[in-house]
């Protein structure tokens, strides 16, 4: 995690130099670009059987800008976004008939996300961006440690909410969004509600 911190701040430090030296580059701001991004994904799963703790995931994908205005723009995405969480011991009360008697129940989730989020500009230069939006993740796979049996019990698919800050560099991007879920993702039954949260940091390249 250190070492993505420290990558970010590099390739910003090595941006913001560009921009410098080149400065009419630096305002200037194509009607539609493309790009690639790659970082962590910080997750937990919110519920009663859940250890509260954050798990340090992975995510990658690419996104579209298309910027209407001097101030706003829309940014779709396609992500691969990996999830992970632990039960904690009261799993064994509630829902002791799908689990075998193992005591390690940790869940593993791939998601294919679909973000649609609003760029709006922050300043002159137009290379700081607040962006918020809706988001839908399609579950992949999932995987639970002492299962009976191969039931499913997360559901198929969840709508989430994403805020975050967007710096776009000459060709370097980066930044941090705080995603929230807003689909009960509990597919046993409606004794508990769980919901996906997660802290995603991210770098990567604009075209």
């Amino acid at each position: 995690m250190k070492q993505l911190l420290t990558s970010i701040l590099l390739l910003c430090a090595c941006g913001a130099l560009a921009q410098r030296n080149n400065p009419k580059d630096a305002d200037r701001e194509n009607f539609f670009r493309v790009g690639a991004k790659a970082g962590a994904n910080i997750n937990k799963i919110t519920g009663k059987s859940y250890n509260q703790g954050f798990s340090y995931n992975f995510q990658v994908g690419g996104f579209m800008q298309f910027n209407f205005s001097k101030r706003f723009g829309l940014q779709p995405e396609v992500n691969f976004v990996q999830t992970s969480a632990e039960f904690s011991n009261d799993a064994n009360d509630i829902y002791d008939d799908i689990f075998r008697d193992g005591s390690q129940k940790k869940s593993k989730l791939s998601y294919l996300e679909v973000p649609l989020l609003l760029n709006i500009n922050v300043g002159e230069s137009k290379r700081v961006k607040l962006q918020f939006g809706p988001a839908y993740g399609g579950l992949l796979k999932q995987t639970v440690d002492s299962l009976k049996a191969n039931g499913n019990i997360y559901k198929n698919g969840e709508w989430s909410a994403i805020g975050g800050l967007w710096v776009q560099l000459p060709l370097i991007n980066g930044g941090v969004r705080y995603k929230i879920g807003l689909t009960d993702i509990n597919a046993i039954d409606n004794r508990q509600t769980w919901k996906n949260q997660a802290i995603q940091i991210f770098v990567g390249v604009t075209f």
